[in-house]
């Protein structure tokens, strides 16, 4: 539709006035742009870094195995998991940030994921390694670093309904 002064509209957007917002958030945009690309970025790196370290028997154990931070002082262990969870946090919130914007979002929420401490985590973990896609693009991923291939988990009884 055609207004008067010859101004295009799209629906009830007026064009000139989408197109001053954008120019006048162009630092914001910027900025938004950079902080996406630098987490793309950082988790092509971060996720193959994370598969090649998990053991490749980590999957097929009924319960969690035992993590270096478990063994040290409880001091030392309660500000290693507080800072563990904050950071997982914040990639949580970043994930759904950039589920809007440009960026690595279900990825970065994974990540997050990983790093917090909930009750379930580990079924969850097992639950999602059970899946085949997933453990393919593990697999391959360990088979590039030259790693053996992780445990199937497929013969274990994975249940991820409370108990």
């Amino acid at each position: 539709m055609i207004r008067a002064d010859g101004m295009e509209y799209i629906g009830s957007l007026d064009l000139e006035l989408i197109l001053e917002w954008i120019l006048s958030q162009a630092t914001n945009l910027w900025w938004l742009l950079g902080i996406s690309t630098f987490a793309f970025i950082a988790t092509l790196i971060a996720v193959p870094a994370f598969v090649i370290r998990i053991p490749s028997n980590y999957f097929s154990r009924s319960t969690r195995p035992t993590t270096e931070l478990e063994r040290q002082h409880p001091r030392m262990r309660a500000l290693g998991v507080g800072a563990k969870n904050i950071v997982g946090l914040i990639l949580i919130l970043m994930g759904i940030v950039m589920l809007i914007i440009p960026g690595q979002g279900f990825l970065t929420i994974t990540i997050g994921l990983m790093l917090t401490d909930f009750p379930g985590k580990y079924r969850l973990e097992r639950w999602l390694a059970s899946r085949k896609k997933i453990m393919t693009a593990m697999n391959m991923l360990r088979e590039r670093a030259g790693k053996n291939p992780l445990d199937s988990v497929e013969s274990v009884n994975v249940n991820i309904t409370p108990s």
